[in-house]
């Protein structure tokens, strides 16, 4: 082996369109209505997402309420979506909890 072979690799390319339907399947997996851009629980708006340019813009509400207060975050690849549809989960464990 010489000190030149590269065992590393580059990840696949990040193509918002394709994440984002991805993210809209497992909303909808997760019992949510689909609303427009947003996703909602028993009419309350939970979750929104949509592509700009090259990422997905996406907000997560902090509380299950009728105008709530929203925490923002970008989707840039992969690993960022899987961390927004986890939040989206723990968040509504959260709010089933608290009912």
């Amino acid at each position: 082996m010489s000190a030149d072979d590269d065992f590393s690799f580059a990840p696949p390319a990040f193509k918002p369109e394709e994440s984002l339907q991805q993210i809209k399947l497992s909303l909808r997996d997760l019992k949510l209505a689909e609303r427009g851009n947003g996703y909602e629980l028993r009419g309350k708006r939970v979750a929104e997402a949509e592509v700009d340019g090259a990422l997905i813009r996406a907000r997560i509400a902090r509380r299950l309420m009728v105008t709530p207060e929203w925490d923002r975050s970008e989707i840039t690849s992969s690993a960022d979506q899987r961390k927004f549809i986890d939040e989206v989960k723990k968040r509504l464990a959260r709010w089933e909890h608290e009912d």
